[in-house]
């Protein structure tokens, strides 16, 4: 039975329509559709579950935007989205609308572990479940499978073939996902990787914007003014999105309009938000959540934390960074400061410690790696990884359990209960050589952490 067809004026596909994407990059579609036209709209697609769905179609799949700054909120209706889309009930009507000759674009914030790849290495995994299912059948389940099968179609269509924009926090995640999705088509079809070599485009991004997770009382609180939404989205005021314009014959909505920086070269502006911005969210949420601290903001109100981030930028992740043009590393550590700091905003650390073992190389591994090959000590960091080790052993400083949500969560903690070396011996997460190098930083930062305390541990490295 053939797919419906897809609304008017879609032309891109959005996997993975979580709140991050409707509160970043849909708001800039939104904005530029507004500001120069286009059939821009965007048909998002969950790949399992049907909540988004579920909770979006009774408003026609429109929705708030609630821009929360310490002076209080600002409510912005988006109505960019035309439909959504459930991978697991109807993939094939998810593929006829990726191949459909209006869709230019296909976008992903699938999280880390979503690529089906080695965090540490960047390459496909062959033995993933998903992939292993969309390397056997036609109806794939993964998001480098529906990109792959989508793109097969089209070519077998005579069409060309969309952009692939990926929006997750991946170092070089362009490059990344370009390489994921040669290496399953070249398993499939040979012609069909070339002929994505060499006619598609993956553009790198970076994308920055704090959304935390909508709670109920946000709901109630808008209906309280007359709103009624099923599903907003809250985020801080700030906004970033950096893109290489690099698209499939030129067609993107006209983002340089709205605020995008359209640039040549992605990467030092993702290695200065990925290690000063991720890396210590990253591990604040590790050493807060240990300390006691709900939210990030909570946790830089202690100034034995707030110390001890500005020792992270200053000592350990500026002298490791090259700045993007015309950014001064320090003035940006400022504002990253500034905007943690902002009541307003009660980003979870439990929401930002879930799958560390896909976050931790990007985030914070690769300036390890980078100091350990100039002799640059990084205490910080390395107390950092031994709160991870710490978070993922599924037991807090109290003795009060921890839900430890992670893709290797049952492995981690196995190997938690082992001890450091155990966690280091992990090739998904620690490649072998900087494994052998920060071992003993790692196990003398953890011997502290358990002695002391995240709160007294961290305190020692700031000199607070």
């Amino acid at each position: 039975m053939p797919a419906d067809p897809i609304p008017t004026g879609v032309g891109i596909v959005h996997l993975g329509l979580g709140a991050f994407f409707r509160a970043h990059g849909a708001v800039y579609v939104a904005r530029a559709m507004e500001s120069s036209g286009g059939d821009w709209g965007i048909l998002g697609v969950s790949l399992q579950s049907p909540t988004m769905r579920d909770a979006l179609a009774p408003q026609g799949f429109a929705y708030h935007a609630v821009e929360q700054g310490p002076e209080g909120e600002t409510v912005r209706p988006i109505d960019v989205v035309r439909q959504v889309l459930v991978a697991r009930e109807d993939p094939e009507a998810v593929l006829a609308a990726m191949a459909d000759p209006g869709v230019k674009i296909v976008s992903l914030t699938v999280t880390e572990k979503g690529y089906c790849h080695n965090p540490a290495t960047g390459a496909l995994n062959p033995d993933h479940p998903d992939i292993a299912h969309d390397m056997a059948e036609a109806l794939p389940r993964s998001a480098p499978g529906y990109i792959v099968r989508a793109l097969e179609r089209r070519r077998a269509a005579g069409l060309r073939p969309f952009t692939v924009l990926c929006c997750d926090n991946l170092p070089e995640n362009g490059r990344v996902v370009r390489g994921v999705v040669l290496d399953l088509a070249r398993r499939l079809d040979p012609a069909l990787a070339d002929w994505i070599a060499e006619e598609g485009r993956f553009p790198s991004t970076m994308v920055d914007r704090i959304v935390p997770a909508t709670k109920p009382e946000d709901i109630a609180r808008l209906r309280a003014q007359g709103i009624e939404d099923n599903l907003p989205v809250m985020h801080e005021p700030f906004s970033q999105w950096v893109v290489e314009d690099d698209f499939v014959d030129g067609a993107r909505p006209d983002l340089g309009a709205v605020g995008v920086q359209l640039v040549g070269d992605v990467t030092p502006f993702e290695h200065m938000k990925l290690r000063m911005l991720n890396g210590t969210h990253s591990s604040l949420a590790y050493l807060g959540y240990l300390a006691g601290h709900e939210t990030i903001s909570e946790t830089v109100a202690d100034p034995v934390f707030a110390a001890f981030v500005q020792h992270l930028w200053r000592a350990e992740i500026i002298p490791a960074l090259t700045p993007p043009p015309g950014v001064d590393l320090a003035s940006y550590a400022d504002e990253l400061l500034a905007r943690y700091r902002n009541p307003a905003i009660r980003h979870r650390t439990w929401q930002i410690a879930m799958d560390g073992s896909q976050k931790l190389p990007q985030r914070i591994l690769g300036t390890l790696a980078e100091n350990a090959a100039v002799g640059r000590a990084s205490p910080g960091l390395m107390l950092a990884v031994a709160g991870w080790m710490r978070y993922v052993s599924g037991t807090d400083e109290k003795g009060q359990p921890i839900e430890v949500k992670d893709p290797l969560a049952d492995d981690l903690r196995a190997r938690a209960a082992e001890g450091v070396e155990a966690l280091l011996a992990l090739r998904a997460v620690f490649p072998e050589a900087l494994a052998a190098q920060i071992a003993p930083g790692v196990a003398a930062a953890h011997a502290r952490l358990m002695q002391l305390g995240a709160r007294r541990a961290a305190e020692e490295i700031s000199g607070t």
